[in-house]
């Protein structure tokens, strides 16, 4: 009988931190569709079974580097923020616009195709930030209140993160503070419902 290691186990850590890393070097180097498993394990000098050991598949590494990725830049931007109002909300939208230019640098070889990888998780990440400001009396009020708020952090956080996306795509033409500045307008109003 095998002992499944812990994860707090330094040596899972260090494991999975080694395939991170060559996974971060290789997605630098080639396309996302051309990198192998076996091209992660043999960067990180672990057997392809080690890999398959803390990842199901290249796309699960992925997306934990992404998700850590965005995480790293949205912790500093809502620490210190307790509601969710206008200020929270810049601070929101600009993080995704910094996370969405940082992908231009963790992804140089970037491809169409992996947007919609993460693109979800990273869009229902943001409507669980949105909500961790909502006041949990105001959600439990009623069914119907809890279906409005339920609906507009999702049109918020969609909003915002297809935004952030376009202003990247057209090359962050304008910087992202002028870019929020311009549309925070826009995203006030279809945050009324979370605000009111």
């Amino acid at each position: 009988m095998t002992i499944k290691k812990s994860e707090a186990d330094p040596r899972v850590i260090r494991t999975r931190r080694l395939l991170q890393d060559a996974f971060a070097s290789l997605i630098q180097e080639k396309d996302f569709e051309l990198i192998t498993v076996r091209d992660i394990a043999e960067r990180a000098t672990v057997n392809r079974a080690t890999f398959y050991a803390h990842f199901v598949d290249k796309f699960e590494i992925l997306e934990v580097r992404l998700m850590e990725s965005f995480m790293t830049i949205m912790n500093p931007r809502i620490n210190g923020h307790e509601v969710l109002n206008e200020e929270t909300i810049k601070s929101i939208f600009l993080g995704i616009c910094e996370f969405h230019k940082s992908l231009n640098t963790i992804c140089k070889r970037r491809s169409t195709s992996l947007v919609p990888v993460f693109e979800i998780q990273i869009k229902e990440k943001i409507q669980t930030i949105l909500l961790s400001f909502i006041d949990k009396d105001k959600m439990l009020s009623n069914s119907n209140e809890q279906f409005l708020i339920n609906t507009a952090s999702i049109m918020l956080s969609w909003g915002m993160y297809g935004a952030a996306y376009t202003w990247n795509k057209e090359g962050c033409l304008i910087s992202a503070e002028s870019f929020v500045k311009q549309s925070l307008p826009l995203v006030m109003k279809g945050a009324k419902e979370l605000l009111g």
